[in-house]
């Protein structure tokens, strides 16, 4: 894979809305997301998309689409979880190699908000490497229980 010269965020309305359901209908998606039940369509995309809009309406903040170069690569943002922001990142499986730039960019953003004394991550138990996660600097936390899954709960402190 050539390396990016460019890592933009867009909002999830501007991608087209092929590409984001053959991104989430690839069958690799489903391994390490254990909510992933169903299937993608118009109707799925558009509750999604709204409901990710909602909450940058709600709380100034939400999910971006990630963008390589101009091309869609894949989604991902932060998520107010009661008090707590959670950053998840959703990448197609051909730019997985982009996720530490992406992640990285992302977690300067939240450094640069004082809305965001730190950021949890929550990671499916299919995970097993968590490298990426120790270079960034988190920790790993309890175990929680989200939408009647398990998840690794991680923490990185911001300031």
């Amino acid at each position: 894979m050539i390396k990016p010269a460019n890592i933009t965020f867009a909002r999830l309305p501007e991608i087209a809305p092929e590409k984001i359901i053959a991104h989430m209908s690839d069958p690799r998606m489903a391994e390490h997301m254990p909510l992933l039940t169903f299937t993608w369509d118009r109707a799925r995309l558009d509750a999604f998309v709204a409901a990710k809009e909602a909450c940058w309406q709600r709380d100034g903040l939400g999910h971006w689409a990630f963008l390589a170069d101009g091309a869609y690569v894949g989604w991902g943002g932060f998520q107010k979880e009661g008090a707590e922001w959670d950053f998840g990142l959703v990448l197609r499986p051909q730019n997985f190699g982009l996720g530490m730039r992406i992640a990285k960019q992302a977690l300067d953003f939240a450094r640069a908000d004082a809305r965001i004394p730190y950021v949890t991550f929550l990671l499916p138990p299919t995970r097993r490497k968590f490298g990426a996660l120790a270079r960034l600097g988190a920790r790993a936390m309890d175990d929680v229980d989200y939408a009647g899954e398990r998840f690794l709960k991680y923490r990185l402190d911001t300031n």
